[in-house]
Parts: C-alpha cells; structure tokens; sequence
C-alpha cells in the first residue's frame, strides 16, 4: 500500500478510482433503469463513500494517502458489484452465487471501519499528552470496535430487509439466516485483525492530520 502523501493528478491511483467511480455511476443507472432498488442504493452510497477522501482534503485540508483512497474506493466498488445480476452468474448477482463475496467484502468492509476507528483514536493520542494508549489496548480496542459494529451491521440489514418486504421493493440489504450472520461476524473480525497487525503503519500520516486539526503537535509525540 502507498503510504506517502501524493498529489491525485496523474497518478494510476486516480486513474483507478476515477475508473471505479465510473462503473459504480453505470451501476447507480442500471438500477434506476430496470427498478432494482439494491443495486442503485448500494453503487449511490458507494459512489458517495468514494467522494469522502477529496472532500475531506477541501473542507478540512486533510489528504488520504493514493493507497488508502483506492482502498475505499475498491471496498465501495465490490460491495456494489455484489448487489448487480451478471450474465455469467446466470443473471444472478454475486453475493447470491458466490458463497465468497458476502465474505469477501464483510472482511473489506470491516478493515475500513477499523481503520477510521485506529485513525482516530491515534489522533486524539497524538492530540492530547494525557492520553496514551499502550499497543496490547489498541489491538483489544480495534477487534472490539468492528466487533460491535458488526453486530450494529446485521440489525441494520435486518431491520432494512423487514421494511423493503413491506413496501414491496427490492431488498437493499440481504440476510441468509443466522449461519450467515455468525459467518459475517467472523470475517468482520478478520478484517479488524488484518488492520489492527498490520494496517496501523499505514494510517499514521492520516491520524497526523487529524491531530493537527485538532490544534495538537504530532511532533511531539
């Protein structure tokens, strides 16, 4: 993953969001066109989420590494893609005819949820010196932060699922049952592992900014 800060132009990291951002607006369409409410709500949302890192760098002057932005985007981009029928899946959609995807992306999805949770939390560290927060506790915190978000998650999916059967409209958000769930939990928790080992390093400068934003001197620290 790049860690150094760069500017976008010209780098094959824009050109790959750019290219994902893209397809996501193709899919945004596609659902529009044919009725199918899960795949424009999931590829707009993702669309948006892809939008997140230049507005942060506008608003707030806080710039993502081309690494994490691609990242996001990639996320964002196969979590879409999961939602849309595809004629080599026999007009099926991904999650529902790879046993993988669901799992695939849940292990994505939570890595980025812990990054911002490590991000932030850095930054308040490196923000105040009387907060220190040894290594072993932000392991803990990290796995324990997309554990509950997880669970958060699937009440989500699940009341979202409830409410689309009741309007009649195609499901925005699918569950398959409590083995599914449990599965998603476990792999929500991979992802979390995956950031909390090795992701850390990578969202240092981030955390920088956020301190500086905060008025502290990461400096210091």
């Amino acid at each position: 993953m790049i860690t150094e800060r760069r500017t976008f132009p010209g780098t094959t990291g824009q050109a790959v969001v750019r290219l994902l951002q893209v397809l996501m607006g193709i899919m945004f369409a596609l659902g529009l066109v044919y009725g199918n409410s899960g795949v424009a709500v999931n590829a707009g949302v993702g669309l948006l989420v892809t939008f997140l890192p230049a507005l942060l760098r506008r608003r707030f002057d806080v710039t993502m590494s081309v690494g994490l932005v691609v990242w996001i985007s990639v996320a964002m981009f196969l979590h879409a893609l999961g939602t849309l029928p595809l004629p080599g899946l026999e007009f099926l959609s991904p999650y529902k005819a790879l046993d993988w995807w669901d799992h695939m992306t849940h292990a994505l999805s939570s890595s980025l949820v812990a990054g911002a949770a490590y991000a932030v939390i850095r930054a308040f560290q490196v923000h105040s010196e009387h907060i220190e927060l040894p290594p072993l506790f932000t392991f803990a915190y990290l796995l324990m932060f997309v554990m509950a978000f997880g669970v958060i998650w699937e009440l989500i999916e699940f009341y979202i699922g409830v409410v689309s059967t009741l309007l009649g409209l195609t499901e925005v958000l699918t569950q398959y049952g409590l083995d599914d769930t449990i599965l998603d939990l476990v792999y929500n928790s991979i992802g979390g592992l995956i950031v909390a080992v090795l992701g850390t390093a990578h969202l240092t400068d981030i955390s920088d900014q956020l301190a500086a934003r905060l008025g502290g001197d990461s400096t210091n620290r």
